[in-house]
């Protein structure tokens, strides 16, 4: 697969993968890499730009992380962003202080609409800045392009060499127009074809596979979850019934799932074999309250059913993984880039005889993979799944693991999600789901008193899950929600809503 590549080098900023998502949403691939490998990866990747990421250092401290001035010879386009502008002035002669005013929020910033960054803009727009440092002195051959009421520099150009840089975040969405001036860097400085595309990457990566699999037999763990589902259907696409997806359905998932999952994938051809373990994880699970120990013992007896269902069908050429792309990044922080380690991974590859590991989702996105997902023609309660963790509603019961509190979770939460489907708010919540507390409370139901007990609702907005904001769901949907959970289930008499973002809280509670 080739397609025209924007390189983003990694300064250990924390909108990095949201750079990249935006940019291929224009239609340009693009990958990330530590800056420390700039070179090198221009060599190999040979972009048609380069974009800088912002950082939490000062250009002048000691250590600071810097690119290869050799980089700007190399005649390629770059685009700065908050420490790339200020890293990029200073190896190019210009000069960085600590700022006397500093910049934090949204911001009115004033353009000049003549340079090509800020092609068809309006001449003054909100933007977002986050910064403590500013670009005092222009290197030589650079101008200033934008500004804002205490930056003088907050954009500035060398048109002749194709050098660009903002010091505000065109990335994230509080920039009115920060998809503009992506899309001038790609289109009208660079000269982006736009030739990324999901359709494009159905095909050409199930050309892919078929090639590398041969006649080869592959063998995917399939949780259910958007990534190993999606990964099901694309080598099911590719080699058909050389594919076997072992589901290990734990007794875990919300309600009705384990049959969606499997009704989504019957009669596809492959061999899909469903193993019913409810009995033997709760049985595992039966007196431990403490999260981390409910998340080990989950994680352990899936690897040691897997590995009983695997040995039944023997040797397999290749083993699936549904790893995506943010599990692959390399980070740019530091002189010891680490590789994130792959969730799902888990240990399988010790338990399973295989020959190589296959992972035909790793340059994606998640949105990417749920897009994916439909052009394969998964069915959209499938593609549209809420992320889902690992121990499934283990750490979602707090406290002790029964089947009688998963199904009072389960019909509770199933009522939730309706009631936001039903009010079009499913998409515009990022996550949201039900919590069975530990807590008993007294109520009053009818002429009765009762003792029992209180749910938690929990949505979130986000845009990496990184931070999270609570969801302002509006109080009618909320009360919709109460009424119905409280009348038609059972043992709950009380219902709260987190109003917690992400920090201080995790979104899920446990």
């Amino acid at each position: 697969m080739k397609h025209e590549t924007v390189l983003v080098l990694d300064f250990g900023g924390q909108y990095n993968e949201l750079i990249a998502r935006r940019v291929r949403d224009l239609g340009v691939y693009c990958e990330v890499h530590p800056y420390g490998k700039a070179l090198d990866k221009i060599k190999e990747l040979s972009p048609i730009g380069i974009i800088f990421t912002g950082g939490p250092n000062s250009v002048y401290a000691e250590g600071a992380p810097m690119v290869d001035p050799a980089v700007f010879r190399q005649g390629l386009p770059v685009l700065g962003l908050c420490y790339g502008l200020q890293m990029m002035s200073h190896v190019l002669g210009g000069e960085v202080q600590s700022a006397p005013t500093r910049e934090f929020g949204k911001t009115p910033v004033h353009y000049n609409t003549e340079s090509l960054l800020f092609k068809g803009m309006p001449e003054e727009a909100i933007c977002w800045m986050s910064h403590v440092d500013y670009v005092s002195r222009l290197p030589e051959g650079f101008t200033a392009i934008c500004h804002t009421a205490a930056t003088a520099n907050a954009g500035i150009q060398c048109e002749e060499k194709g050098l660009y840089g903002v010091q505000f975040h065109p990335e994230v969405e509080h920039t009115q127009f920060g998809n503009d001036i992506l899309k001038n860097f790609l289109y009208e400085i660079c000269h982006a074809k736009g030739d990324w595309s999901m359709k494009d990457y159905a095909r050409t990566t199930v050309e892919a596979l078929r090639e590398q699999i041969g006649d080869g037999k592959v063998l995917l763990a399939l949780s259910g979850g958007v990534d190993s589902s999606v990964a099901a259907a694309l080598l099911d696409r590719a080699v058909g019934d050389k594919l076997t997806c072992i589901f290990v359905d734990h007794g875990l998932m919300r309600k009705n799932e384990g049959d969606e999952v499997e009704a989504a994938f019957a009669g596809r051809g492959m061999r899909f074999i469903r193993v019913n373990a409810e009995q033997r994880f709760l049985a595992k699970l039966a007196g431990v309250t403490e999260p981390e120990r409910k998340r080990k013992i989950i994680g352990e007896e899936f690897i040691r059913v897997f590995e009983e269902e695997a040995k039944k069908i023997g040797k397999v050429d290749f083993l699936a993984q549904g790893t995506i792309y943010p599990d692959v990044i390399e980070s740019g922080a530091g002189d010891a880039a680490v590789i994130k380690s792959h969730h799902n991974v888990g240990g399988l590859p010790d338990y399973v005889d295989f020959k190589e590991i296959v992972e035909p989702l790793r340059l994606l996105f998640k949105d990417e993979v749920r897009r994916l997902g439909l052009e394969l023609g998964l069915p959209e309660y499938l593609v549209w799944r809420q992320p889902f963790p690992g121990p499934g509603l283990a750490i979602r019961v707090i406290g002790e693991v029964t089947k009688e509190r998963l199904d009072i979770l389960r019909d509770a939460d199933a009522i939730f999600r309706e009631e936001l489907a039903q009010a079009g708010l499913s998409r515009k919540v990022h996550q949201y789901f039900a919590v069975l507390t530990n807590n008993r409370s007294v109520g009053v139901m009818g002429d009765f008193r009762t003792y029992d007990y209180t749910l938690a609702l929990r949505g979130v907005t986000t845009t990496d899950f990184m931070t999270a904001d609570w969801a302002r769901i509006p109080y009618d949907v909320l009360e919709k929600v109460s009424s119905r959970i409280i009348n038609e289930v059972a043992h709950i008499n009380r219902i709260v809503y987190d109003i917690t973002s992400k920090p201080p809280a995790t979104i899920e509670w446990e």
